[in-house]
């Protein structure tokens, strides 16, 4: 049986993070290092309007010469977000990161935000399977099924 964003989504805790396009560079920084995370989203209302990343900051404030408490977050936040649907399979949200080249993936359901996977809870989920997988061969191998 194939693991679903759904599934996986069922798995974490941690509530979603978000930020709004007027904020702050600083502002977002000061999410990032709080709660230990690499990305947050950026809303208008409940709609998603893009996402910032820490390479984000990186490439376009620290490199570029600006300061985090000057530059807004619309100024450097990625618009055209990918995403994908609880009903996807890891495999697919796997793919759809190393094709892109990137390393998170926000979940809607229907025009709803319900979630954001990073590459670390895709990979988790992979080893997981696969160590299942292997448990089961080992188990049969040795008779003890």
């Amino acid at each position: 049986m194939q693991t679903t964003v759904r599934d996986l989504l069922k798995r974490k805790t941690a509530a979603l993070k978000f930020v709004r396009e007027d904020n702050s560079v600083f502002e977002v920084v000061q999410q990032l290092l709080e709660h230990n995370i690499s990305a947050v989203l950026v809303v208008d209302g409940t709609a998603l309007v893009g996402i910032v990343t820490e390479r984000d900051v990186v490439r376009n404030v620290v490199l570029e010469g600006r300061t985090a408490k000057d530059t807004a977050v619309r100024e450097i936040m990625t618009r055209n977000v990918l995403f994908v649907r609880p009903d996807q399979s890891i495999e697919e949200c796997m793919a759809l990161m190393t094709e892109k080249r990137i390393r998170h993936l926000p979940v809607m359901d229907g025009p709803r935000l319900i979630g954001i996977l990073s590459i670390r809870d895709l990979v988790g989920a992979m080893v997981s399977q696969n160590q299942f997988v292997i448990e089961q061969l080992e188990n049969y191998i040795t008779g003890r099924i």
